[in-house]
């Protein structure tokens, strides 16, 4: 996973130095070096060291290596400039760790298929040891039997295709509010009939979180204000972004205290297990008559309580698996609709095509989610959007489980594994015109989220393939095309879409720089058939 570092409320991301309020924590990590003995060596192309044959890397500086080369944000782009000077296998050191970098499909197949029983492993980040119950979870949890029957509980009980159909009346029922509530927010603001503008993006947010929560929890957070609940995972977000001193420097694990980082780690995951324990107790104590369908929690809690089919799991794991489940589902669904909308205003045309299908197979009350299999332009609209955007650009780090001859090279065990997602997508041997907005690419062919081809892996492949892409994708496809249909959508007066710029932030998961903010026009549903019309003809 990303990982970065506050300073002053905003976050520099993986791998990045630490930077503080001043660069005390700089200036006491050079000092503090000086007295620790750590030999690093500047490896060449093909360089023997040692015996070994190391891949290819830039060339790095005494005791930080190349976290120089990183700097701060956006370091799928460095790493993919880096790749196109030392080729789609290269070895960083970052501190004292480590790391091949792969930027090609062919390369990342061979990592998430063909050698997938060394690349398995999963560096074991401070942060997510911290709050995820020592990695007690599916995302980072190292691998062995445990964690195969986490993953095994996770897509068989939580997340198959069966269980999130069976959620199908929970997204339809937020969705509908969504539309209702943009239509008020976008009414005219003055007598003139001048529509007023609706962020977007926290309204998608929204809508992600209320989804998860209630097929998590069913509302039942042990007493918290939704809200509250929903600060205090942005606190777990961050701190899963962020990087330890120690995840560098093993020697330098004092300073993680000295910062403050320690106390902070400690003090929201006591904050956080309070919720999930208290939900859990009120979960446990419901009475089997009580008429009131089950939620992902009262699943998992009957999976634990019958046991059987070789699982052995205790309450620790129920909660890394929950968690898993916001950690990762909020912010994937959100910022696919996000993305896919920013480049539909983008391209007007493609706006156009895709309001055409939706409106022509939705009635009158909107689009159902049993419609959503007819919409194959809507669908690749959204494959297209999160291939140049995928939800964490680096997907998740691997880690070498054992010793591995891997094109020649010899890489350690231990070794730390960045896949450059956002480059693959972008890759001109794999797409043409690779930077350009064009869903039509995935209209005629059989490229899927699963992990099966390697140029568009957006939620990984492999053994560490997200199991919740369903359940993502499901509430995305269902809430863009109700903003299609109900809407016609445009940029505040002032504003056009020459000037319009498709920008990302920094972050584990990165969004729009600026919040999506728009005007709805609502559709008039008795003159929906002259609309399309007029969309064929733009």
């Amino acid at each position: 996973m990303a990982v970065s570092v506050r300073s002053n409320g905003s976050a520099t991301h993986l791998m990045a130095l630490p930077q503080l309020d001043s660069n005390l924590a700089l200036f006491l990590l050079l000092v503090a070096s000086c007295f620790v003995i750590v030999r690093l060596r500047l490896h060449r192309p093909g360089h023997n060291n040692g015996g070994q044959v190391l891949p290819p890397s830039p060339p790095g500086l005494p005791i930080i290596g190349n976290m120089h080369q990183l700097g701060r944000g956006h370091h799928h782009r460095k790493l993919q400039a880096l790749a196109r000077r030392h080729g789609d296998i290269f070895l960083l050191q970052l501190g004292a760790a480590p790391t091949l970098v792969v930027s090609s499909a062919s390369t990342a197949e061979e990592v998430l298929r063909s050698h997938d029983h060394v690349f398995c492993g999963r560096p074991q980040q401070h942060t997510s040891r911290g709050i995820l119950y020592d990695c007690r979870d599916v995302a980072f949890s190292p691998y062995g039997e445990r964690r195969r029957q986490l993953r095994r509980i996770a897509v068989e009980h939580l997340l198959s295709v069966k269980r999130v159909d069976s959620l199908r009346l929970l997204r339809e029922d937020e969705v509908a509010p969504l539309m209702a509530r943009i239509h008020a927010a976008s009414s005219p603001e003055d007598v003139g009939g001048k529509l007023r503008a609706v962020n977007l993006s926290e309204l998608i947010v929204n809508l992600s979180y209320t989804v998860t929560s209630r097929a998590a929890f069913g509302n039942k957070l042990g007493g918290m204000d939704p809200g509250t609940f929903r600060a205090m995972m942005k606190e777990v977000t961050d701190l899963l972004e962020t990087i330890a001193v120690s995840d560098m420097f093993p020697r330098l694990w004092w300073l993680d205290w000295a910062v403050g980082l320690d106390a902070r780690i400690k003090r929201t995951a006591g904050k956080l297990d309070d919720v999930l324990e208290r939900a859990l107790q009120e979960h446990e104590k419901r009475s089997e008559s009580e008429d009131e369908a089950g939620d992902l929690l009262d699943d998992l809690l009957s999976v634990v309580k019958e046991g059987g089919e070789g699982f052995n799991l205790d309450r620790i794991d129920v909660k890394g698996l929950i968690l898993d489940l916001f950690i990762s589902g909020i912010d994937t669904t959100s910022k696919a609709i996000e993305w896919a909308m920013a480049y539909l205003i983008k391209n007007p045309r493609e706006m156009a095509k895709v309001q055409v299908e939706v409106r022509q197979i939705a009635g009158a009350q909107g689009v159902l989610e049993e419609q959503l299999w007819k919409m194959g332009r809507l669908m690749a609209t959204l494959k297209e959007a999160m291939r140049l955007h995928p939800p964490v650009p680096l997907l998740i780090p691997h880690e070498t489980i054992q010793d591995i001859k891997f094109h020649g090279y010899d890489i350690p065990a231990k070794t730390r594994v960045f896949i450059n997602a956002w480059a693959i997508g972008r890759d001109k041997e794999s797409w043409e015109n690779a930077e350009e907005f064009m869903p039509e690419r995935f209209m005629h062919n059989a490229i899927d989220y699963n992990g099966r081809d390697f140029r568009f892996i957006p939620f990984s492949a492999g053994r560490r393939g997200c199991p919740g892409i369903e359940f993502a994708t499901r509430l995305a496809e269902l809430a863009l095309a109700n903003l299609l249909y109900h809407f016609y959508w445009e940029l505040p007066e002032g504003h056009d879409v020459e000037s319009f710029e498709v920008v990302e932030s920094s972050g584990l998961s990165p969004a729009l720089k600026s919040a999506l903010t728009l005007v709805a026009k609502p559709l008039q549903v008795g003159t929906w058939q002259t609309s399309i019309g007029t969309l064929s003809q733009k």
